[in-house]
């Protein structure tokens, strides 16, 4: 079973973490069920870039982007060739580092 490693994130996961994951289910509804409260606006729906993350390790094994969250990765704070919406980037059978950014281009909390 994967792994993923949350980073530490000063008010997500301050400590990071470490879950398991199931192959297919998506980085954010990993970091949902296990308590790390990303936020994701649109929920779900690939039309915002709230639950932007950056795949440190194992975003190489990672199925590619489609054009519509590239696009959508566009408007996002702070991106870096590693970035994926947590929404649509599905878990694969490797480890991956999560890094969750500071920022999201939301200025106040959507309080999932």
């Amino acid at each position: 079973m994967p792994q993923l490693v949350f980073l530490p994130h000063e008010e997500l996961c301050p400590d990071g973490a470490v879950v398991e994951a199931e192959v297919g289910e998506t980085i954010l509804d990993v970091a949902l069920k296990n308590g790390i409260h990303i936020e994701h606006a649109c929920e779900k729906s690939n039309a915002c870039t709230t639950c932007h993350c950056i795949v440190r390790e194992g975003f190489d094994q990672l199925e590619e982007s489609d054009e519509l969250e590239d696009d959508m990765l566009d408007k996002a704070w702070g991106l870096e060739p590693e970035s994926r919406l947590s929404c649509q980037a599905k878990v694969v059978d490797c480890d991956l580092v999560i890094d969750i950014p500071k920022y999201t281009v939301n200025m106040v909390s959507e309080g999932h």
